[in-house]
């Protein structure tokens, strides 16, 4: 019965749905005090049922009942406690219903606490929310639903993909819909604010913490994501512009510069038809990116459809929505004023900037991954990889990191170009230095890694400069966040190119007894030995590690085998030293009894996810201080 009821539930929240847009439209067009004091707790419901759908596939991924079919292709009661839950959302249909149940509770939440907006424009957020959700609804119900049942229940499941029996799933998954979904909101307040013709500073204000709560969520998701993929799948990369991965970071890009274009428009009253651009870009962009994970139409570890309609369905919601914004935003752009006017060289011309040079890098990113799509279609195949991203959007990248180093110490409206020579002049001596040591010491290997060291260097110095001169205790938080923020880029910057350009590798046979070099280290393979897990055996290896005169340590890689399904996975060790990671791989053995082993030494590579976790407590700094500054103006304006 709690399929049922799951089922249940989901036919509620969309007819709520149905009711929160249609309500929503009948009181824009009549006005009615009691149909626009309705909507609110209509959004509630539907957010409430859309949970409680969800908390049923929860319960019988949990009790493993084999008579509904999702639970049948994804789970296996041998699986610990852990892969059952998150196997929810491993496969297609509960991946969307997380997506789904997310965008409801967003809906409730806008309902619940939003108060800064006028009635109208609100009433207009929450129909185009109950839009966006009743259309997600209808794909689940008709085309993925996820509480189908099976005639003649097995026994037992067919398992999760052992790619996926890892924590990650439990993190990298959610962290992403959240991020996704919090772009829905603010598309649902650009289109709610050009139904009612109300773009201003308000709208601003009130769609902002969202746009700051979903690039947080961006943020951990694609930085877990990356270090899931680096330790998981045993290839040593942290990105491989796998199409999937470019899924997540396109609309990461649309976000940051959405961040930016929001903040000179709350704060400045200006770029208001770039913002409401900019929000439908960035909604647009994760649209895109369901759409190719879940169309069937790329085979990798990170997408789950492999139905052609389905992908049919979302392409035409795709179009609906994003084309439906457009013709909207073509209709009302001539209603929305200019704002207030600035000097090129100002705050507002450097967050321009950087706008231009993220929608660049955007654009670069969308034509690589969709070209191959396209060229498919007409039978024609072919890659596009790490060279041409490398060489198309790395020297943008770099730009942008200049733009980003310069401009917070720009004034706002207006400033003089010998005023911000005098603030950049040391981070340019930074730069200097850490171009001179580069030249001394560091191996190179490419342009991009080196200028990636130099610019991090001067980044670093930049993103600090704002808080000179100032009393650091009553530095508001949101100052501190963007600090932090711009910090993490050249931490994470640092780290990528410190990976690209010190890396050492290596790859042998060897029988137990031999000794390799990698780095600076002596590995002795010492053996295997067999070793069990809840729902595997594996044989590990045996590597006994010597640096220099300091104390050994041992790495345990493992080549693990999975019952159900039956799979091969090689699992890897990796050792994180203060310096790096010393990174191993156990392959398969050859008919001499040698067996493959690939060592990797990764200077500094950790700091491409130090860098990320910075940018995102940054981002949650910069959304605790404006929350608390609303609060107190809220205040202040009661007292």
């Amino acid at each position: 019965m709690i399929a049922e009821a799951g089922l249940a539930a989901l036919w509620l929240a969309a007819a709520v749905a149905l009711l929160q847009l249609v309500l929503a439209g009948v009181a824009l067009r009549g006005g009615q005090a009691e149909v626009l004091a309705a909507v609110r707790p209509v959004a509630v419901t539907g957010g409430v049922l859309a949970l409680l759908a969800f908390l049923c596939l929860v319960a019988v991924f949990v009790r493993s009942d084999m008579s509904v079919l999702l639970v049948v292709e994804n789970s296996h009661s041998a699986k610990p406690l852990l892969y059952r839950i998150s196997g929810v959302w491993g496969n297609h249909e509960g991946s969307m219903l997380l997506w789904v149940t997310v965008l409801g509770l967003a809906g409730a939440a806008i309902a619940r606490i939003e108060h800064r907006l006028d009635e109208r424009p609100l009433v207009a957020t929450l129909g185009a929310q109950g839009a966006i959700a009743l259309g997600f609804f209808a794909f689940l119900l008709f085309a993925s639903n996820p509480f189908a049942r099976v005639a003649q229940p097995p026994a037992n499941g067919l398992g999760l993909n052992p790619l996926l029996q890892d924590p990650g799933l439990a993190f990298h998954p959610p962290t992403l819909y959240l991020g996704y979904v919090g772009l829905s909101v603010a598309f649902s307040f650009a289109v709610g604010a050009l139904v009612t013709r109300d773009v201003g500073p308000a709208f601003a204000r009130a769609m902002r913490p969202w746009v700051l709560g979903a690039w947080i969520f961006l943020t951990l998701g694609i930085t877990a994501g990356s270090y899931w993929a680096y330790y998981e799948l045993g290839w040593g990369g942290w990105w491989f512009w796998d199409p999937v991965e470019n899924a997540s970071l396109m609309p990461w890009l649309a976000a940051t510069a959405l961040l930016h274009s929001v903040t000179v428009l709350a704060t400045r009253d200006g770029l208001r038809a770039w913002t409401v651009m900019l929000a439908v870009v960035a909604f647009s962009m994760s649209m895109i990116g369901t759409f190719l994970v879940r169309s069937g139409i790329l085979t990798s570890v990170h997408a789950f459809a492999v139905d052609p309609s389905r992908g049919t369905f979302i392409l035409a919601l795709l179009a609906l929505y994003i084309g439906g914004a457009l013709a909207l935003f073509a209709l009302r752009i001539g209603t929305v004023k200019t704002g207030t006017t600035f000097e090129l060289l100002s705050r507002e011309g450097g967050l321009v900037l950087n706008n231009l040079l993220l929608s660049v890098i955007l654009g670069v990113v969308l034509i690589g991954t969709l070209y191959p799509i396209v060229a498919s279609a007409f039978g024609v195949q072919l890659s596009v990889g790490p060279p041409f991203f490398d060489k198309a959007a790395g020297p943008i990248a770099l730009a942008l990191v200049v733009a980003l180093a310069a401009g917070p110490l720009v004034r706002w409206r207006r400033d003089r170009w010998d005023a911000l020579a005098g603030r950049l002049l040391v981070p340019v001596a930074a730069t200097g230095l850490a171009l001179g040591a580069v030249v001394l010491f560091a191996p190179f290997k490419s342009v991009l890694s080196s200028a990636g060291l130099v610019l991090a260097a001067g980044l670093a110095v930049a993103s600090v400069a704002p808080l000179w001169g100032r009393n650091l205790a009553r530095t508001p938080l949101f100052t501190w966040g963007m600090v932090i923020a711009h910090l993490g880029v050249a931490v994470s910057l640092f780290g990528m190119a410190a990976d690209a350009a010190f890396t050492r590798e290596t790859l042998i046979a060897a029988r137990p007894g031999e000794q390799v070099g990698v780095g600076p280290f002596r590995v002795t393979f010492d053996g295997l030995k067999p070793a069990m897990g809840p729902n595997w055996s594996a044989l590990e290896g045996r590597f006994t590690v010597q640096r220099g005169d300091a104390a050994p340590f041992v790495l345990r890689p493992q080549q693990r085998f999975f019952a159900q399904p039956p799979t091969t996975t090689s699992e890897a060790s990796i050792a994180t030293l203060w310096d790096g990671q010393l990174y191993a791989v156990l392959g398969n053995a050859d008919a001499g009894g040698r067996w493959q082993v690939r060592l990797w030494w990764k200077p500094f590579v950790t700091c491409i996810w130090a860098g990320g976790a910075l940018i995102a407590l940054g981002g949650a700094l910069s959304l605790l201080g404006r929350i608390r500054r609303a609060r107190l103006r809220h205040e202040e304006a009661w007292a």
